[in-house]
């Protein structure tokens, strides 16, 4: 019989501060996440505080796919041109994922909402990115079609060491919380500002209009950077679930437990499956500060006792991530 696969399965926002998300947490029941819990040993922490450009699980999945990058320079869309086929493996050149968006303009601020519930679709995406265009090669930015619609790839030197926040640092916040303050990042400021008008002009934004979707009124730039070398990823590479995304940054706190709940039942139980049937399994628990990494390791008789009668709680474990 063949030996079972390794497996590594990676949850961000396992942990959330926010308030309905953590008020959660107590009433949640997780049997398999415990079970496992038991079962594994913390083998890496890496906990930083919620002012990095770079969260959690981008850190623990660039640990894992042998990416290494100072804060708000995870090469993503390096990474993504690359897996594409349109970057070649010896690019060295900056990259950076903009994604259109909808700002919510407030009394007081303007807040980004989250790309991924705008409703875009691949023609929709081309039409704009085709407009856009020309503006961004004014200031000798490139720009590419990625595997997602309402997102592109850019290519240009500015792109290299400009530190930028994810997404996930900055949907639900003020703009001006989490955008790029270093001076390189001028041009793409006013450039952001040529955009807004532009978009307010698009036929695009008028049919969404008629659909009753937001609009599309803006972009934010992500995963800046340049692949330094060829990553070396750990094996296995992990399954990243976004199940508990939206819930996390929307602060629905009864859909956090209920989304938590599914993966427990779900990939949590089959991870847990995996182990009992041999499988060298690999778990990381990603929150608001820190990323907790749970593998297989040798316990002695001592360790295994402790296991049985010492069953850590879910809702400990996450209220410290």
């Amino acid at each position: 019989m063949a030996e079972p696969l390794p497996r590594h399965l990676l949850i961000p926002f396992a942990g959330r501060g926010s308030p309905a998300c953590r008020a959660a947490l107590p009433s949640l029941r997780l049997p398999n996440l415990e079970s496992l819990l038991s079962r594994l040993s913390l083998v890496e922490t890496d906990t930083q505080d919620e002012s990095t450009r770079s969260p959690p699980h981008e850190r623990a999945l660039a640990a894992a796919l042998g990416i290494s990058a100072a804060d708000g320079c995870i090469p993503w869309a390096a990474l993504e041109a690359r897996q594409i086929g349109i970057a070649e493996p010896g690019d060295r050149e900056g990259w950076g994922l903009v994604s259109l968006c909808n700002w919510q303009v407030g009394i007081d601020d303007v807040v980004l909402g989250d790309p991924a519930a705008i409703e875009i679709d691949a023609a929709e995406s081309a039409a704009l990115l085709a407009a856009a265009h020309p503006f961004f090669e004014e200031d000798g930015i490139a720009l590419h079609p990625s595997s997602t619609p309402g997102r592109w790839l850019a290519r240009a030197r500015i792109f290299n060491g400009l530190a930028t926040a994810s997404i996930d640092r900055a949907v639900g916040h003020p703009i001006s919380q989490w955008s790029p303050l270093a001076e390189a990042a001028r041009p793409l400021r006013r450039l952001q500002n040529e955009m807004q008008m532009l978009l307010y002009t698009q036929r695009v934004n008028d049919e969404r209009a008629a659909r009753g979707v937001p609009p599309i009124n803006s972009f934010w730039l992500s995963g800046t950077g340049a692949l330094q070398a060829d990553p070396a990823p750990a094996k296995p590479a992990p399954t990243v679930s976004d199940a508990l995304r939206v819930a996390a940054l929307r602060d629905d706190g009864p859909g956090w437990a209920q989304a938590w709940q599914a993966l427990d039942a779900g990939p949590v139980a089959g991870l847990l499956a995996d182990y009992t049937a041999g499988a060298d399994i690999t778990l990381t628990l990603c929150g608001d500060r820190a990323a907790q990494r749970y593998a297989v390791q040798q316990r002695g008789l001592a360790g295994w006792a402790k296991s049985l009668f010492d069953r850590p709680r879910a809702a400990n474990v996450l209220e410290g991530l």
